[in-house]
């Protein structure tokens, strides 16, 4: 399984971004995909994730601001829209895979997304 995420930058504080993950190769298996963070000096931590069939999870910082959303539940490609972002939201973005949120086994190459004051 290859994780492919696009859509990072630089955007001032209030501003939107929509991040993007395609999932190739042996996906029969990916029922959950999301979006994790890691700020400098700061541990990982769950953004965003999207079962197959639809329940979504946020991070309480992020509820009401990020939107997760999938094409339709065939689809292994997952978008995260991030809107009114703060500089707090500055981090790598890592898209992530599994057949559970327990079990999120895929990961792809982190995304820089920076948020300026």
């Amino acid at each position: 399984v290859q994780l492919q995420a696009s859509g990072g930058g630089l955007v001032q504080a209030g501003g939107s971004l929509r991040l993007s993950c395609a999932a190739s190769g042996p996906i029969f298996n990916l029922n959950v995909m999301g979006w994790y963070r890691q700020a400098p000096g700061k541990q990982r931590e769950l953004v965003a994730t999207m079962a197959r069939g639809g329940p979504t999870n946020y991070a309480d910082s992020v509820k009401g601001r990020f939107t997760i959303s999938r094409v339709n539940r065939a689809t292994t490609v997952v978008y995260l829209q991030m809107n009114s972002l703060e500089p707090e939201d500055t981090a790598v973005y890592y898209c992530s895979a599994g057949p559970t949120i327990s079990n999120m086994n895929y990961w792809g190459k982190g995304t820089q997304v920076t948020v300026s004051s």
